[in-house]
This record gives structure tokens, sequence and C-alpha cells, in this order.
């Protein structure tokens, strides 16, 4: 019997042992170079609130499961509910909603999570408040016929079945086949009796009147939640924004600070190409009387004042949006201690300012983009071919760093895949794509908040991967939302280190006819219509396959530079070259300003020079002197012919890693340079790779093991050069250092050919459903599906095991090679866990083996497809939502029944390959 002495020693023991373990880790930990790591580092997800249908239990439920997974953030999005759940829906900022509110906001601090939110339900701003005068406008005309000497007599009105919703007449104004041009708006009756009545005789000329009114585009907010739905907000109006606001000033009282961000998604806000003072502002900005140029503006032939005249018009929209409504949005955020993240596209505005304008600009990937690394997949049947060209992603990128915003967002993996059918490997190379590109806090899309009651799969948006506990990839999710975290803790230190900028000519879209309309956007899904085949695109795309770092500039942004000690400075930072492609507009003041830059030492390269100036108002007298300006200093403004040897010339230079096929982006972190590369090429890139800076010691970090150790290096006064070994599908980072100050780099080689490992797998069905299937025994690796209808309809997790004969007892580290995972694994060897497989390359190093006998066990999962497939062809209802319901990626109704079993397991082949470390 030990005596109470005894005890004492041994829990005074336990908790020396553990103090010392403790203080082991901590000390491992402060000396490790990964940066700390925080929730601002780990994927955030959109978190959809279906009829705001929400419970504390299953709040806190979800949050859980949310940083157990490791998800820093959610963003919540109340839309439309679920059919049975009427009596659970939540009105949207009612007394119930907001304790709701609280509640998330309470347990997301207890687990060290943030929260943002939508001001509003669904998208776009709008809702049950919006009054008309404040709904989204349009400007409508019509038009009449007077003869000379003829007296028009009658009620300006619309006709009400073409407008169901009531304009306000605001002006008529009479143009005279002779030139003249009559504003008759004062000569307009309004009395009870005969409302908007006009009698006015033309004299001398055939006169066409225009009666130009303020209507409403009736469109309302899309998705909305319980409580939210009414109509969509005038974006081009402070005074409706004002009033927009209302109703969360005193939902937030006492709550800010609460809130991380205020969201405000993609502008979907269409056809809205007016606000009730637009004639007004336009003539302040733009210098003239819109009303006297009704003709032209609403010419629909491709001529040079109507173009004029409609650049004008969409300049105006642009700065509205701008300085009336985004610039607005942030500063009422900010009094409230809150920040905002704003999806500029799809707007009307120039985007480069409108992503400046909030803290956190915001872009968006949508669909399914191509990579060359061998063993990802792409079945076409699976995927709509995707919007996130590189160049569009830029504009967000560029925005935060000319601005100064460190972080950089966007709404990841929408519709990456069919619903289910989206594999974590599938989602690392977009995501590689987005932060390659200069993002650095992903946002998943999405999340859809799912109660316990819910029958699986749980509630689900209609255009997302789904990322919760219901979605079978849930099970190694927290491999690639580590490796997001890792990769976002590098990217979100110092700033970007683009050396070039890139003006965008955005008066040369403004300029063109665009088939006469007024209202044009800069969507993601009609890139051909305003980007590609531009003199911009085709130069953005040749520097950075050249290995240039660029981001894009704007007019407004060119008017705030100086010059620094022959850089180019700007809020966010400094640059070494501004390039101006071939253009046909450019206002006078950027000319000027460029010219003065130049002067003041900075370098400025033209790859082509101005025609004009955009815009009407005294265009011949401003082309006049942008024409002089050029001749007068045509001895340094000459436009090159070949921008690289430009960019040399000036000591400006590429990357020339990117000739070996790999992809890069670059930041400055402390005056070090630190590079992130990532292989998406079908070889191995092996050998130097050389880094533009002389005389650096390199660390190496890989952020999928989170390993790290100095580089083999060869070093001269102008590169760097590192060894490393990276396979297609692979990243590492790599940041310069003067001395070597960390353990060094593991080298490895191959020591022979790799052993197939053969033999008897036994398979045990662990977790998922719709039930277990029967375990198995197999000697040829093959989808499960083959194994029986039970197998065919199950989705989940089975664990294959494997007992082999150590091939090579004085090797000291293997190579496992899984071949073909259907979709991700978990592995232990001989019952010491060795690693997550999720991605390609499907390899983990195992370390030595022990002599004899060995124990390889391998739990795979995969897909939800086949169990969703099962239910529906047994006739099993589960799209029970409102509204939009349940599509497919063609927004065309979902239909299981017609997909084929999607192959599942481990397909191998299994392969050890041994290693020798490099000394």
């Amino acid at each position: 019997m030990r005596t109470k002495l005894q005890y004492c020693f041994l829990a005074f023991l336990l908790a020396f042992t553990i103090s010392c373990s403790l203080s082991t880790l901590a000390q491992e930990t402060s000396n490790s170079p990964w940066p700390k790591s925080t929730n601002i580092n780990q994927p955030w997800a959109r978190w959809w609130w279906m009829g705001s249908a929400v419970d504390k239990p299953n709040l806190k439920k979800s949050l859980l499961d949310f940083h157990k997974a490791g998800i820093g953030g959610v963003e919540i999005t109340p839309i439309y509910g679920v059919k049975g759940e009427e009596n659970n829906f939540i009105d949207y900022l009612s007394p119930k909603w907001m304790e709701m509110l609280d509640y998330t906001i309470k347990v997301s601090d207890s687990l060290h999570m943030q929260v943002d939110m939508v001001l509003g339900t669904g998208w776009p701003y709008g809702g049950a408040h919006v009054t008309l005068p404040h709904a989204a406008t349009k400007l409508i005309v019509e038009k009449y016929q007077v003869k000379k000497n003829e007296t028009i007599d009658k009620k300006i009105a619309l006709d009400s079945t073409k407008e169901k919703v009531p304009a306000t007449l605001l002006y008529v104004v009479a143009y005279g086949s002779n030139g003249t041009y009559a504003n008759l708006t004062d000569q307009v009756v309004n009395q009870k009796e005969k409302p908007n009545q006009l009698k006015w005789k033309a004299k001398k000329t055939d006169y066409t009147i225009y009666a130009v009114f303020s209507g409403k585009t009736g469109q309302q907010v899309k998705r909305a939640a319980p409580g939210g739905k009414g109509y969509t907000l005038d974006h081009y109006s402070e005074e409706a924004l004002n009033e927009y606001v209302v109703p969360f000033d005193k939902a937030f009282k006492g709550r800010e600070g609460k809130i991380r961000a205020i969201f405000n998604d993609s502008y979907e806000v269409y056809g809205t190409d007016f606000t009730p003072n637009f004639f007004e502002e336009f003539k302040t900005r733009r210098g003239y009387d819109l009303k006297e140029q009704l003709p032209a503006l609403l010419d629909e032939t491709d001529n040079i004042t109507s173009n004029r005249i409609r650049s004008d018009y969409r300049q105006t929209l642009s700065d509205l949006l701008l300085n009336k409504f985004d610039k607005p949005w942030t500063n009422w955020a900010n009094a409230k201690n809150f920040k905002t993240k704003l999806q500029a596209h799809g707007s009307p505005g120039n985007l480069i300012d409108l992503y400046a304008s909030a803290d956190i600009p915001e872009c968006e990937t949508f669909g399914s983009m191509p990579f060359d690394i061998p063993g990802f997949r792409r079945e076409k049947e699976d995927i709509r071919e995707g919007d996130a060209d590189p160049v569009m992603l830029k504009f967000s990128s560029s925005a935060a760093h000319i601005s100064g915003k460190n972080l950089v967002s966007s709404e990841t993996f929408t519709w990456l895949r069919e619903h289910f059918k989206t594999a974590l490997s599938q989602c690392k190379p977009e995501a590689e794509d987005l932060m390659l590109n200069g993002i650095n806090h992903i946002f998943l899309h999405g999340s859809t908040y799912s109660p316990t009651r819910a029958a699986w799969p749980g509630w689900k948006f209609y255009a997302s991967v789904n990322f919760n506990a219901n979605n079978s990839i849930w099970e190694d999710a927290p491999s690639l939302f580590s490796y997001i975290a890792n990769c976002q803790s590098m990217l979100q230190q110092g700033k970007s280190d683009n050396e070039t900028l890139l003006y965008w000519p955005i008066f040369d879209t403004w300029d063109k006819n665009l088939k006469g309309t007024l209202f044009f956007q800069f969507k993601i899904h009609s890139l051909s219509e305003w980007l590609y085949e531009t003199s911009f695109y085709d130069t953005t795309k040749s520097l950075i396959k050249k290995g240039y770092g660029v981001d894009f500039i704007s007019d407004n942004f060119i008017a705030q530079a100086k010059v620094v000690d022959g850089k180019i400075s700007l809020p966010g930072g400094t640059f070494k070259s501004l390039i101006v492609p071939a253009c046909k507009k450019m206002p006078l003041a950027t000319l000027q300003k460029l010219i003065d830059l130049q002067k003041a030492g900075a370098i400025i390269i033209f790859e082509g020079l101005p025609e004009s100036v955009p815009g009407f108002y005294d265009y011949k007298n401003q082309e006049q002197q942008l024409k002089a300006l050029l001749e007068a200093n045509k001895e340094t403004v000459k436009p090159v012919t070949d921008i690289f040897k430009a960019l040399e010339n000036v000591q400006v230079f590429p990357e020339t890693l990117v000739e070996l096929g790999l992809k890069y982006t670059r930041r400055i972190v402390d005056g070090e340079k630190l590079y992130y590369l990532v292989n998406h090429s079908s070889k191995t890139v092996e050998g130097f790779i050389p880094l533009q800076i002389g005389n650096k010691e390199v660390v190496i970090f890989d952020p999928l093991t989170k390993d790290f150790g100095n580089a083999i290096v060869n070093k001269n006064d102008k590169t760097t050069l590192v060894k490393l070994r990276i396979e297609p599908g692979q990243s590492f980072f790599l940041k310069t250092e003067n001395t070597a100050s960390q353990k060094r780099w593991n080298y490895y080689e191959t020591a022979a050919d790799g052993v197939a490992l053969n033999g008897k797998w036994q398979i045990n069905f662990d977790k998922g459903g719709p039930q277990l299937p029967p375990s198995a025994t197999v000697s040829n690796l093959e989808s499960w599906t083959k194994l029986g209808p039970e197998a065919e309809a199950f989705s989940g997790s089975a664990t294959y095991t494997l007992q082999f004969d150590n091939p090579n007892a004085k090797i000291d580290n293997w190579y496992l090679n899984l071949g073909d995972v259907r979709e991700s694994a978990k592995v232990w060897l001989n019952d010491n866990f060795i690693g997550t497989a999720w991605s390609v390359p499907f390899k983990l190093q195992t370390g030595k083996l022990k002599p004899g006998k060995n124990i390889l066990k391998i739990q795979v999962t995969n897909l939800s497809a086949n169990r969703v497939r099962d239910m529906e062809l047994k006739g099993q209802e589960w799209k029970i939502f409102y509204e939009i319901n349940m599509v497919d990626k063609d927004y065309k109704k979902f239909d299981a029944t017609k997909w084929s079993p999607m192959p599942s397991g481990l397909l191998g082949p299994v392969s050890l390959t041994p290693l020798k470390k490099e000394n």
C-alpha cells in the first residue's frame, strides 16, 4: 500500500515531468522560424444560416466542429429557409436573431475564432426597410415628336404595363431639328387633376421631346432570409446608404467591435444605371449639362460623340459608387470598429479603386481551373470551366498592395465540382493559384449551418462544396486547412515585393460602343467583353510568364504617386517601374503626372502613346494639349519595342525560376525576401533554383509538413542558387538570410528502385453510411464499389491493413507512395501515425521499418457522391429547400440518378522507395 507521502511524490514527479515537457515544447516552438499561428492565418468559412433557423446548442456544436478542424472564423450570411422548418425561422435583426448573433460571438471568442457578417441577407444589399425612393434606380426616357407649329398637350407618363413600379418624372427637354435645345421642365403643370401635363408649341422647326424619368429596376434581394426580403438598394446614393444603415445603427449599439468585418458580396445589382440626382452629379464631375446631350447619349450607333458621352456616363457611375457608397460604407463600419470586406467585381466602376476602398479587398473564384499535375483529376462531366484567371485575381490584390491593405481575401471553391464530388486534392492547386496571385485570407465557399435533427446529408446551399461534418471529406479536411494556414502565416507577413506597376487603361473600355448600353459591368464571368484581347491583358500575361511581379494601378492612384529615391511611392509601398500598355485614351492629368514622375526620377515605360483624352467636355482642346505634351517630351516619352529589354536596361530583372516551370510570388519580410514556389507543371524540378538576390543563405519551409532547414546554396553578387527538388503538386517557401542560423534541410535521393507492396489487404469499413459494408480481403487493389451493393452505395471511411516484410533492413527512410487514392488517407506504420495523404503526390516518408514483419494501416475516405446517388435511386428526398432549392453545376435540375458510382478507396499501386540522405 502506497503512503500519502508516496502519492504526493508521484504527483510532484508527474507535474515536474509535464512542466519540463511543456517547457521543452515551448522552447522548440520559440526556436521555430515558422510564424506564430493565429486565427487570421487559418481559412475562414462563409456560413449560411438557412431561414436563420439556428439554436444555441447547434451553433455551439458547429463552431466547435470548425475550431477542431482548423477554421479561424465565420462569415454569417442568412438565406432562404428549409421546408418544414418554418416554426424555427428567425426574422433578421429581430431580438431573437440578435441573441443568436451574440451567442455566436461569445462562443467564437471562447474558441479564439472571429465573426464577420453581411449587412443584410442574401445579396445584394437591400431588404424590407428599403423604400422606393432609395431602391435601385434606372434611367427611363420617353420620346414625343412635335412638328413645326404644332402644339403638344398631353400627360407625360409611362405606360403602366411596361413599368410596374412607379417612376418619377425629372425633366422634359426638347431638341430641334435645327440643333436648338429647350428645357421644358418648368412648363410641366403638376395638378391633382392633371399631373405632369405639358402644353407647348413647337416654333420654327420640328422637335423631339425627351421625358426623363427616374425609374426603379424592381430587383429584390436574391436568396433573402426571413425578415430580409425587399428592394435592392440604390448603390449610387449616400442618402440611400445612410437610410439603409439606420436599423443596423440600432442593432449594433453596444456591439461595436464585436464583429470583425462587414461583408459586401459581388456586385449583382442588375440594370441600375441611374440615381435621382445623377444629372446634377454629372454636371459637377464632367463639366457639362448632360440634358443637352441626351440624343447623343441615347444614340446606340458607334460614333465618336456618343461614345465619348457614354464614357463620361460610365465614369460618373463609377465615381458615385466609389464616393457615395463604398467609401462612406467603410467609414460607417470603421466608426463602429468594424472592418469592411468588399467584392468589387461585377460593378460598373473602376475595380482597382473600388477594391481599395475596403479594408479587405476580396476576389472570387468560380468553377474549375486546369492544372498539368499528373494524377490531378478534372473530369469534364463534373466541372464547369473556371473564371479564376490570374489577371482577374490581381485586381483585388493589386488594390491592396498599392493602398496599403495587408489582407486580401477570396471567396474560394465556388462550384469547384459538382455537388458532393469535390476532393481535397482538387482544392489544393486552386487555393495555391489564389495565394500565388496575392490572396492571403481564404474564405471557404462555404458551409451550411445544419442542426443535428436534419437527416443526412443535412441542409445544403446550392453552389458550394459544403465544408461541414456532414460531408465525408470533413474527415481529412483539417490537413487542407492546416496547409492553407501554414501558407497564409507566411503570406500575411511583411509586404508584397512586386516591383512593376501596370496602368489599367479603363477609358479604352468605357469609350467603346458596348452595344450602346450605358451600364457595363466588369464581371468575372464575361472577361471576353472587357479583359481578353486587350493590350493590358496581353502585357500582364507576358510579364508574368517572363517572371516579373506585377501590380495594377489606376488613374486615381497615379495621381497619389510620389518619387522617393528613384522609386514610385504609393500608400502601400514602393515600386521600381511603371509600364503603360498601348492605349487609345488617357486623361490629360494622368499623362502629365506620369511625365512629372519620370522627370523626378521614376522609371516609366510606354508600350504605346495615348492618341487622345477620354470624355466629351472640351475634348478637342484637351486633345491638342495632350499632343503638345507628348511633343514637348518626345525625347523621354518614347514607346519601346521590347519591354523586357527596357526593364533590364534600368536594372529591373525577372525571376528566371519561372523558366523551370515554377510559379512564384515574393514578399519582403524584415528586409529579407520570402518566396512561395509552387510546381503546377507535369515535371519534377530538381537542381539549383535561381533567386534574383545575391549572396544570401536560404531557409526552406515545407507548408505541408511544417519542416524547415537551411538550404545548400551557391552564391554570387547577383543571384543565389538554392538546391531544391520540387515534384508536381508540391510547394515550398524560401526565405533569405545573411547567415545560416537554422538546422540543415534534409536532402534525400532515391537509393534503389521502388518495391511494390503486394499481398492480402484486409478492408474494414469504419464509419459512414447508409450502412457499413461487410469486411473484405483483396489481393488486387481496386475501387471498393466493386465489392457489392452496400459498398457501391457507401460514403465514409475504411481501413486497409497489409502485413509485409521489410525489403531492406539497412534502409533508414522510405517513401510510401499510395498511388491512386480516392480520396484521402490517414496512414499508420506499426501503429505509429505517419501522416495524412490528401493531395498529389500521395506520398509520405515512413522513417525506418522494423526488421521482419511490418503492419501498414491506411484509413481511406471517399466522397459523399455515392451515398447521395443511392438515396436518389431509392427515391429518398433530401432537397427540401425554398427558392432555388438544388441545382447542378450548370444550374439545371439536380439529378444524381444519372451518375455512375465514383471510384472509392485505395486503388494503388502502393510501393516503398528506399531513400538515402545526401551528404
